[in-house]
């Protein structure tokens, strides 16, 4: 069983044969580590059948190494977990095809959140032989006493593209699943598929029992053609100096949708998905079908483009990160990314949307909005070319998602602490519980902690007198099973002056960050805030201007492996010949006029504009990090009587201005600004409240659902927030204010990124002090007052702002009142 074809059943042969194709190396290997009694991670590229290589040795058993008739044993085979819905749909129509010709008795079901509840019950009383399913609906199923015998015989599990969860709260409840179905089924093995794992020894390590690494095994994909990737440049104009809706390319891209069959245009936010879809409108002179697909739109909208793609009746579909993973369309002979792709890995997924065959290169085209997303494309295509990938790094598992596995434990039995215990630390996201973390989790679930333990309604699980555990009531299950997941949802919050007039709604994670007294600029207004409360954020008209950015829009982050590259490219000056003659000025005035970001080193430029005082910290660590560190640091100047007015961040870098300059900006960022300032921002903002009720959700504290019934975001706010004053008053060290300290280091703020800001201002910061505006500053000063806008419809202000800063930072002559 060494990989070769005559380990695989004759009649799955011949099935390959039949529709002229060759059995891959590595699916021979996958059925080869599945005969040796191996787990095993296969890592390949897009279209190389990887989905078919998980279930072969599935088919195989059922094929009974040559006999393909009827006698099929009865119960559950192979369970399949994927973070989409609609992949698990697409993956079940893709599987009953072979299934169907070689003749194999296999019965193939989907479960999710939309199963109709008789069918559930029906599958938990006599199960298919495969049956596909999320993380949440598996963590359900687990939830029914029936579970012990459904699993029982269970052999195989799949979990496909192990990237897109494995790093967050999904995989953590996934990995106590897996932990639990090793105490049913210990002879189950696991198999995991991805594209673009950039690190495989700690996936490895993930999807192991106990964290065995060497009972993994690593299957690396035949190399498949290379992509046919390339940057879309403007032919007429120059590349923008700042906005990301890349409208200079509207026509272009509009002829590239004529020259081929499908094209796939992926944005990195929903509203310029709408945006860029409507621009395709207005030029659509052939009237050709053009979609729109996207998280926001109701699921029978996404239901029918969906359709339309798969029947081949569309020309473009203009997309988000809805369409990044796997659902199988092979007429798509054009990937465009509008922007920049933030991650090598992310763009591979999306190049892999094309053809999605192995031996035929994948067309896509790079659409820069900006000089910095220019070189950003540059650092994308270099690392897709080499083979590298990048990714989220792993991190502690959750306490929040471990209470509710408890409580789904208990729902399906009783259950005895050190049992438990040790299925939870047989998988590496909770390796680290030791039992006293355990007892303060099952105490949580037990009564919600020392200060609620006087209310009824905490009081979930409790300890029998022969130590065993159990729910207080068996309704507690009904009302689990009701509210588990892990996805909370986000809510827009209103903005309105105390007289109740409404300006419109920003998103939470933005207002979350402001604290009574901060200003910021939205509606065209300078506003000041009063209060955050119910989902509405309560301002009055500021008499300063604003000193906080605002934004529309989720936004993707900038991986660090990118941003290295990025670092590199602007440092290998003999490589600036490749760049257009627009970028190459650009980078040479600065390296001319000041210094250029070197790798492992902090640039930092300060200079009189508009008569305040500016300093830009070139970072590098994406936009979520460069926030936080704004407001940390306008705090800390504050503090110093610097009169700090305000800041402005992009995924590059900070700018802060205000009325004295800033002679020292090492000391603005010494370590401890992380256990002062850091601290004193997210108690003072309401950051520290959204991440408890993400967690006191998550945990089964506070319930979204009761039967027939959903509470509003505003009633599980409410909720949240007098549950939140009463620990914070008296149980500060309550185990869900240490998950939402958690979160709020990690998630909220990318406060580990911060560090690394931190870490190299300790020892290597580039100070240079100028006399003006320096061209690499041009791009984060020019959306100064207009980020606040939707990303497109400032895109012509952007501009205008930028020429006009341009004009000055590109001047290579001394100016009037400047030194020599």
């Amino acid at each position: 069983m060494e990989g070769d074809s005559a380990a695989i059943p004759e009649c799955i042969q011949s099935w390959f044969a039949g529709r002229g194709w060759r059995i891959r190396r590595h699916q021979a290997e996958m059925l080869s580590a599945h005969g040796r009694g191996k787990h095993a991670l296969l890592v390949a590229d897009t279209g190389a059948g990887k989905t078919l290589a998980g279930f072969l040795p599935t088919l195989a058993d059922f094929a009974q190494h040559g006999d393909c008739g009827p006698g099929a044993s009865e119960g559950l085979h192979t369970l399949y977990v994927s973070p989409l819905k609609a992949l698990a749909h697409d993956v079940q129509r893709n599987l009953v095809t072979p299934i169907d010709e070689i003749g194999l008795p296999i019965r193939v079901e989907t479960r999710s959140g939309d199963t109709p509840s008789d069918r559930k019950a029906r599958q938990r009383a006599r199960p298919p032989h495969i049956l596909l399913t999320t993380p949440e609906s598996l963590s359900l199923l687990l939830s029914y006493p029936e579970s012990v015998t459904l699993f029982a015989d269970l052999k195989r599990i799949v979990i496909d593209e192990v990237h897109a969860f494995a790093t967050g709260k999904r995989g953590d409840l996934l990995a106590l699943a897996l932990g639990r179905l090793q105490a049913l089924a210990p002879q189950a093995q696991r198999a995991g598929l991805s594209a673009t794992v950039a690190d495989p020894e700690a996936y490895r390590g993930w999807l192991a029992p106990w964290g065995d690494i060497d009972s993994v095994e690593l299957v690396e994909g035949e190399a498949g053609a290379d992509p046919d990737l390339s940057i879309l440049l403007p032919e007429e104009e120059r590349i923008p100096w700042s906005g990301h809706a890349a409208t200079w390319a509207i026509p272009q891209l509009y002829r590239e949708i004529r020259e081929h069959r499908t094209t796939l245009i992926f944005t990195n936010t929903r509203f310029l998905a709408e945006y860029i879809f409507q621009w395709l409108w207005d030029v659509n002179e052939d009237a050709l079908p053009i979609g729109i697909h996207h998280g926001s739109l109701s699921k029978e909208a996404r239901r029918k483009v969906e359709g339309a793609m798969a029947r081949g009746d569309l020309r473009a579909l203009v997309c988000t990160a809805s369409l990044d993973l796997g659902v199988d369309w092979g007429d798509i002979d054009l990937v465009v990314q509008m922007g920049a792709p933030k991650g090598s890995s992310r763009l591979l997924q999306r190049i892999g949307r094309a053809n999605h065959r192995l031996d035929s290169p994948s067309k896509a085209l790079l659409v820069p909005g900006n000089r910095f997303e220019f070189l950003e494309a540059m650092a994308a295509a270099e690392a897709v070319a080499e083979g590298q990938r990048d990714g989220e790094d792993f991190r502690p598992g959750g306490l929040d998602v471990l209470a509710q596995h408890v409580m789904g434990r208990a729902c399906a039995g009783p259950f005895r602490e050190e049992v438990m215990l040790r299925e939870v630390r047989s998988v590496l996201p909770y390796a680290w519980v030791d039992e006293e973390v355990f007892e303060r989790v099952l105490d949580f679930v037990a009564t919600g902690g020392y200060a609620l333990r006087s209310y009824d309604r905490f009081r979930r699980i409790v300890r029998e007198k022969n130590g065993t555990w159990r729910l207080t009531h068996p309704e507690n299950a009904a009302r689990h099973r009701l509210n588990a997941g892990i996805i909370v949802d986000a809510d827009m919050i209103e903005v309105r002056f105390r007289n109740g007039r409404s300006l419109g709604k920003v998103e939470e994670s933005f207002a979350a960050g402001l604290s009574p007294g901060n200003t910021f600029r939205f509606a065209g207004m300078d506003l000041e805030v009063e209060a955050l409360r119910d989902l509405e954020l309560i301002v009055r008209a500021s008499r300063t201007a604003a000193a906080i950015p605002s934004y529309t829009g989720l936004r993707l982050p900038l991986t660090t492996h990118l941003a290295d590259r990025v670092r590199t490219l602007l440092n290998d000056r003999a490589g600036w010949a490749r760049f257009p003659e627009d970028v190459r000025e650009w980078l040479e005035v600065q390296d001319w006029r000041s210094h250029l970001p070197a790798p492992g080193r902090l640039l930092v430029e300060s200079f009189p504009h508009r008569d305040l005082a500016y300093t830009t910290y070139y970072t590098f660590e994406g936009w979520n990090a460069n926030q936080s560190l704004g407001m940390l640091v306008t705090r800390r100047m504050d503090d110093r009587g610097l009169g700090p007015l305000g800041f402005v961040a992009n995924d590059y870098a900070l700018a802060v201005w205000g009325l004295k300059p800033v002679d020292d900006p090492a000391a603005l960022l010494s370590p401890d600004i992380l256990s002062h300032e850091f601290v004193d921002w997210v108690q003072q903002s309401h950051l520290l409240r959204r991440a408890f009720r993400e967690v006191a959700v998550i945990s089964g504290l506070v319930e979204r659902q009761q039967p027939g019934k959903r509470k509003s975001g505003k009633q599980v706010t409410f909720s949240t927030d007098l549950i939140y004053d009463v620990l914070r008053k008296y149980e500060p060290d309550h185990l869900l204010i240490e998950a939402a300290w958690a979160d709020a280091r990690a998630r909220m703020t990318d406060v580990a990124r911060v560090g690394d800001v931190l870490d190299r201002a300790a020892s290597e910061v580039d100070h240079v002090r100028l006399e003006r505006i320096s061209p690499l500053a041009v791009p984060v000063l020019s959306i100064i007052g207009r980020e606040n806008l939707p990303a497109g419809a400032a895109d012509d202000e952007l501009l205008e702002e930028a020429e006009s800063l341009a004009s000055i930072a590109m001047r290579t002559e001394t100016l009037p009142g400047e030194s020599e």
